[in-house]
């Protein structure tokens, strides 16, 4: 089973911080990969992947040029994550069911047809809601909270817990 992301309409110069954030939150609650659409950019592409080189793997970010074609092309079942759609408490046990998810996240204004092309539109609440709040709390309940517990491989840093103060083991590449 693998699920991946996808970001709606990255804009370089409104949307950096916002699309990083998923890329992270998509990596760190168990996704397999991210991919984009809008602008093509290389600096989020390289910030994703240098935390990736850092902190471990295997996660994957890449840009496409319609969305719509991606949508269509997906083989598995699309989940539009949107404040409009249906609890998703109440949808998720069915969706942990399915082999390939691909979990959508608007951006800019979310065209029509992207309700059309789900199999599920979601909400976490419906309310207004940051996306990814949102992605966090779908990812952390499809994978019931074994995320929590994710090794990953090829890490450079790991963090050792601690009540108090910060400690980040370091393996030194020469």
């Amino acid at each position: 089973m693998a699920v991946f992301v996808l970001r709606l309409g990255h804009r370089i110069g409104r949307d950096k911080r916002i699309s990083t954030h998923c890329g992270l939150v998509s990596r760190t609650f168990g996704a397999s990969g991210i991919f984009y659409s809008g602008e093509n950019d290389e600096a989020l592409e390289n910030s994703i992947r240098s935390v990736v080189k850092s902190w471990g793997g295997p996660f994957e970010i890449k840009h496409v040029k319609s969305w719509r074609k991606f949508i269509e092309d997906f083989r598995g079942t699309k989940v539009h994550l949107t404040m409009y759609g249906l609890p998703f408490h109440k949808n998720i046990r069915q969706i942990r069911k399915m082999k390939n998810v691909l979990v959508i996240v608007g951006g800019e204004k979310v065209p029509g047809h992207v309700y059309q092309m789900a199999d599920f539109n979601l909400a976490v609440t419906s309310q207004p809601h940051s996306e990814i709040a949102a992605l966090a709390l779908f990812l952390h309940e499809f994978f019931q909270g074994k995320e929590l517990e994710k090794k990953f491989q090829k890490a450079n840093r790991k963090i050792i817990p601690q009540e108090r103060g910060k400690k980040v083991v370091e393996k030194h590449l020469d």
